[in-house]
């Protein structure tokens, strides 16, 4: 189910929330535009994102280090979301992060003049519904905290780099294979034209044949975004923008080429596949700096379905998220 992270309750409501939560970092959507929060947390996101365009770094195309996903270091949880793609590109070794009291409870601290790196997860209140009155209904609140890799730390012990689960012996390639043959309720994939695409109406995903790539690896992240694409169809995620087709260049339509781009990345770094150079890298980036300026949510929403797409190729679909549980303080 897409979550809709605008909520409909009171503006006098969501400004005092806003106001007594702005200095942890808490923020409440709905009546409120992003102008009057400043610390909203698709703008924090966003401007970070844009941040990293602008300097020619494609979050969603840079693997995470060592092979690991960045994960919290008290609850052992990975980040997902948008989060892995904000903490990956950080140029830490260590993929265990804390927030300030949790290294704290360590016994250590983080460093003085250390930066930090904001994470975002949601929460679900229950609220009268205006339209029904005497009823409830629950809503999606938007939170976002700031973490501390462990280097930025002092005395915080970790795991050593590597020694997280690996990919008990197969090689990325195999990896690779086996995430596309135990899929769940696979769409059917055929070799016949010389492009890659998904057609919703037949469920089916047509890819190049195999020597038509330079290796393995292309082949695979290119394989990875169709199947991200064929995880909207109706008899799956039953997605907009695929169960119903979204013109070309539309929002709808953007928002979908995002989640299959972030969606092959999730597998891709599930696997160990290091994606290769963008071709037309500049255009690429000047494309999604144009979107990302015009919709502050696009990046945010995106990513979370992306990672919905992921989790179903990879057969977690229905898996808690640390989107939906708060990391701790």
């Amino acid at each position: 189910m897409v979550i809709r992270p605008t909520i409909e309750v009171g503006e006098n409501k969501c400004s005092r929330a806003a106001s007594n939560s702005r200095e942890r970092g808490q923020t409440w959507l709905g009546g409120l535009t992003m102008a009057s929060v400043p610390s909203c947390p698709y703008s924090v996101i966003t401007d970070r994102i844009i941040e990293l365009l602008e300097r020619g770094v494609v979050p969603w195309r840079r693997p995470w280090a060592g092979g690991e996903p960045p994960r919290n270091l008290a609850s052992g949880r990975h980040y997902r979301g948008i989060n892995t793609f904000m903490l990956a590109v950080s140029g830490y070794a260590s993929p265990w992060w804390v927030t300030f009291n949790q290294a704290k409870q360590r016994g250590g601290h983080v460093r003085k003049g250390e930066q930090s790196t904001p994470v975002v997860f949601w929460k679900w209140l229950e609220v009268e519904d205006r339209d029904t009155p005497g009823k409830l209904k629950r809503v999606p609140f938007l939170r976002y905290f700031r973490v501390f890799n462990v280097e930025q730390c002092e005395n915080v012990a970790a795991p050593a780099v590597g020694s997280a689960t690996g990919h008990s012996g197969f090689s990325a390639i195999e990896a690779a294979e086996n995430v596309v043959q135990t899929m769940p309720k696979p769409p059917r994939i055929v070799t016949g034209e010389p492009r890659a695409w998904y057609q919703p109406r037949t469920d089916t995903v047509n890819m190049p044949a195999r020597e038509l790539f330079a290796d393995g690896e292309g082949y695979y992240v290119t394989l990875f975004h169709e199947l991200a694409h064929s995880t909207g169809h109706e008899s799956r995620l039953n997605r907009p923008g695929i169960a119903d087709l979204a013109a070309f260049g539309s929002q709808t339509y953007s928002r979908e080429e995002l989640i299959a781009e972030m969606g092959a990345a999730y597998l891709a770094g599930a696997c160990g596949i290091v994606q290769q150079t963008i071709e037309n890298a500049a255009s690429y980036i000047a494309g999604w700096l144009k979107r990302l300026k015009d919709d502050r949510k696009l990046i945010v929403i995106a990513a979370a379905q992306a990672q919905k797409a992921a989790d179903f190729v990879l057969g977690k679909h229905g898996a808690d998220t640390d989107e939906s549980a708060e990391p701790g303080e």
